[in-house]
């Protein structure tokens, strides 16, 4: 027999690279230095406008001083389109740059590290690279990327999300693609930035680490070198994200969620994710709802789920969640860390379930708002059977549901998607 016949199913494990990185308060300031020592001279920077802040005219006012000409595209959407990536793609080649910075959260990271990959293939579709190192050229255009938000970590990793909009009208399709090619060149994180982030964008936020944390730390994957930054990170969450919500300018609370938000990305950048993240790209596919939000109400419904063949696991997170787990036997100290994510989710103002999300629901909400039909039909959250149904198929095809530690069916997901629409977190805990 074949190896991969009897070591299933990731018999080889492959630590993936991390950039350069500056972190701290104050270390966006030296973008431009930064960005010459790179050898930038024509820059496409890439952001969502962060409209109402003065960060983006700081950034770009920095890279002018220093010598460098700016082209900025700011018209990047939450659940980045490829319409997003292609516009500024024309952009970057109609003004001969030469380098990219992008400013914001993973949505500005990851349309920037796929104009990035498209840039390198002379302006191919960004779709086409959908899925693991689908890039033939290794090297593409520099990238700072610049992080306002303690969330998703795409300054630091491999992967970036992207919505299709030329598959069907009537089901949309979002995928993860993985390319070595795609990690920046510097990242920064300043948690100075994170001063501006909105109450309710910021609990969102800190509930993508905590996906990002403890997904690689129960993965099928088991990628020692990832534990330890997971489990870290689950810790530095469960100690700041309160104060970071509620005190937007408690500087210790925000460089803790910068440390969470770093190290839970380099963990999973190598250790894999699983459903939390399946069924929130599934979610924003149909309805372009935050992803946080989205991992926010999956995540207590997926550890629920995986807890069974991972009571150890899931037992270590709750001493990490600050939990007292002496006593309890790992079933118990399981079960106390799952009453410790609802716990954090309601301490900070989280929705907890899909169809309580209308277009009032969150700052900057999208639902009902998008640029296609489909988007613009999509005024609620149905969480009907047919939903139901179509956000399963999603997840089943989605590329981080293999890392999950439970084998993932139509029937065994179902009920999980239902109860994220429908059920009652007291009854996860009863």
């Amino acid at each position: 027999m074949q190896v991969d016949e009897l070591i299933k199913p990731f018999p080889i494990k492959e630590f993936h690279p991390f950039p350069r990185a500056l972190l701290g308060p104050g270390s966006h300031e030296i973008i431009g230095p930064e960005a010459l020592k790179l050898g930038f001279k024509k820059v496409l920077v890439m952001t969502s406008g962060l409209r109402g802040t003065d960060i983006v005219p700081k950034i770009v006012g920095s890279l002018e001083y220093h010598g460098l000409e700016v082209v900025l595209y700011d018209k990047v959407e939450s659940n980045p389109k490829d319409y997003n990536v292609m516009d500024a793609v024309a952009l970057y080649q109609q003004h001969d740059c030469d380098s990219f910075v992008s400013i914001g959260g993973g949505s500005s990271h990851d349309a920037c590290k796929g104009a990035r990959i498209s840039v390198a293939h002379d302006g191919r579709n960004v779709n086409e690279f959908e899925g693991f190192n689908k890039s033939e050229n290794p090297k593409n255009p520099p990238h700072i990327a610049v992080s306002t938000t303690a969330g998703t970590g795409s300054e630091t990793s491999w992967a970036y999300v992207i919505t299709d909009t030329t598959t069907d009208p009537d089901n949309p399709h979002k995928y993860v693609a993985f390319d070595d090619a795609a990690v920046p060149t510097l990242a920064v994180d300043d948690p100075v930035l994170y001063f501006d982030c909105p109450t309710d964008y910021t609990a969102q936020c800190g509930f993508d680490v905590l996906a990002h944390g403890s997904e690689p730390f129960v993965s099928r994957l088991n990628f020692v070198p990832s534990l330890g930054n997971a489990l870290k990170s689950i810790e530095l969450v469960a100690e700041n994200l309160r104060a970071a919500t509620w005190n937007g300018t408690d500087l210790a609370a925000r460089e803790g969620m910068m440390y969470a938000q770093y190290i839970a990305a380099q963990a999973f950048n190598s250790g894999g994710l699983g459903i939390i993240h399946s069924i929130s790209h599934a979610v924003s596919a149909f309805y372009d709802t935050h992803h946080g939000l989205n991992n926010a109400i999956a995540l207590p419904r997926v550890w629920a789920f995986n807890m069974p063949v991972m009571y150890k696991r899931f037992a270590q997170i709750a001493a990490a969640m600050g939990v007292d787990t002496s006593g309890m036997t790992d079933v118990q100290a399981a079960d106390a860390a799952l009453a410790a994510a609802v716990r954090l989710l309601r301490d900070v103002g989280i929705p907890e379930r899909f169809t309580d999300i209308t277009p009032t629901t969150y700052s900057k909400c999208r639902l009902g708002q998008g640029p296609t039909r489909f988007y613009q039909n999509a005024t609620v959250i149905k969480g009907d059977d047919a939903d139901i149904d179509r956000i399963t198929r999603h997840v089943l095809g989605d590329t981080c549901t293999p890392g999950n530690p439970k084998e993932c069916t139509f029937e065994t997901v179902r009920p999980v998607v239902e109860h994220c629409m429908h059920g009652s977190l007291d009854d996860l805990l009863s």
